[in-house]
């Protein structure tokens, strides 16, 4: 909620905001999140607390949540710490779609300069990257979370920023138990290499046959092409024939009619150290760019957003995680009181490509693409409200747009896709390169997040 000067005010319940649009005392400034002006009140006549900004970064997603705290007393006269949460939020990041456009469009400029031509051998190493340099998809996570950080305190009085900040142990986590002192120096190839370690693991023989005595490559369970690591966790012996037939498909493809010698191969398998590389690579440069937005910056330790979370009986989720992030000893009585019903869900999908052209799956250009982004006032992304008069989508209908130079455009709706032209629409909210959705929240312990 903002005041007559755009100035943020404490924010207020959705009952109250339809009550304020109601007797005309207030406008709507944006859709989504839904934020009202008032029309009789400026900031210097209103009371304002403040709030805090807690946030629990993810390689996948962002928690962030709005509460405020109060010092009240209990049934017993003790003074204790009331939180309650006001507003949360879940960003879902496209790191991985950005890594993925990445490595297809290095697949394509390779092709081209190298199909037909001599060979020329590669390029020095001597392009320099500058001081704190991030890799698109892990620069992405830091400026998605810090663009959603500095919207909130456009809208809401924000005094404070809480973090979560965690360190992986990525050796810890491979092995499967916690590591100390000098066994970090130990990996699985100390004093050899990895075809010996696993050749003396495997007995010398293919895994997907169990030939011996024949010429053995090294085979990636989960292949290189879909993402694969070269880690020893993720290599098995395997003679030519099988390595061919294999080919890019992943093991259970390949081994779906052999259960046994699937679970066998499985069992060397450990968890992918992907998301705990990127937090760890993350979450420091992200404590630095969320200090330039001007209110203090505190980090906590996941052992305490965890601690505060198993005590308040909730699930384990991001949005949750973000409400428990800070100190709240519940052993003195400290308690968080108010968990928001639901949850904003904001996913990054992008602004659309620059591409001149649409490329079919071996690079070759299919269509060119249209350098106009906008037709007929609207822009693929925009959020609008459809009114159908008659026809087979006859109704009132909502969502994101997708446009045509003919002006008969398609509307992503809940209930699916519909067509519908240009005069029918209108703008509720121009595309900021995220989509926007609700879930209802969930506080029954026992579940976990991914990502």
């Amino acid at each position: 909620m903002l005041a007559t000067d755009g100035k943020p005010l404490m924010p207020c319940h959705p009952a109250r905001a339809r009550e304020l649009l109601a007797k005309g005392r207030a406008v709507v400034v944006r859709q989504v999140p839904f934020v009202i002006r008032l029309k009789d009140r400026t900031y210097e006549e209103a009371e304002v607390e403040g709030v805090q900004l807690r946030i629990d970064p993810g390689s996948k997603g962002t928690g962030i949540a709005l509460t405020d705290e109060k010092r009240e007393l209990d049934g017993a006269g003790r003074e204790v710490t009331v939180r309650r949460g006001l507003v949360s939020w879940e960003v879902r990041h496209r790191g991985d779609q950005i890594q993925h456009g990445l490595t297809r469009r290095r697949g394509y400029r390779h092709r081209r300069r190298s199909a037909n031509c001599r060979y020329r051998a590669p390029r020095s190493e001597n392009r320099r990257r500058p001081d704190g340099w991030l890799a698109p998809s892990l620069q992405h996570r830091v400026d998605t979370t810090h663009s959603m950080a500095r919207r909130l305190f456009r809208h809401a009085p924000i005094t404070e920023i809480h973090v979560e900040t965690a360190r992986f142990d990525t050796h810890s986590l491979s092995v499967g138990r916690q590591l100390r002192g000098a066994e970090h120096q130990l990996g699985p190839l100390t004093g050899t290499d990895a075809r010996t370690y696993l050749y003396a693991r495997w007995g010398k023989s293919c895994v997907y046959c169990g030939a011996t005595d024949v010429a053995l490559n090294l085979d990636h369970i989960h292949p290189r092409g879909r993402n694969g690591t070269g880690r020893v966790a993720n290599l098995v012996p395997s003679c030519g024939a099988c390595n061919r037939r294999k080919g890019s498909r992943r093991v259970g493809e390949y081994l779906g009619d052999e259960p046994e010698r699937l679970a066998r191969i499985r069992e060397q398998t450990s968890p992918p150290l992907r998301d705990a590389a990127v937090m760890n690579s993350v979450t420091a440069r992200l404590v630095c760019v969320l200090r330039t937005l001007g209110s203090p910056v505190l980090t906590w330790p996941g052992r305490e957003t965890a601690a505060t979370r198993i005590a308040m009986g909730l699930e384990k989720s991001h949005t949750l995680d973000a409400l428990c992030v800070g100190a709240l000893n519940h052993e003195r009585g400290d308690v968080l009181a108010r968990v928001p019903a639901r949850t904003l869900v904001v996913k990054a999908v992008g602004r659309g490509s620059y591409a001149r052209t649409t490329s079919d799956r071996f690079g070759f250009p299919r269509l060119l693409r249209s350098r106009k982004k906008e037709h007929f006032g609207f822009v693929t992304g925009d959020t609008v409200r459809a009114t159908i008069p008659s026809g087979k989508w006859a109704g009132v209908h909502q969502g994101r747009v997708a446009v045509r130079a003919r002006g008969q455009h398609s509307l992503l709706t809940p209930a699916g896709r519909i067509n519908v032209s240009h005069a029918h629409l209108r703008l509720l909210l121009r595309g900021d390169g995220y989509a926007y959705g609700t879930r209802r929240e969930s506080t029954a312990p026992g579940s976990e997040k991914t990502g």
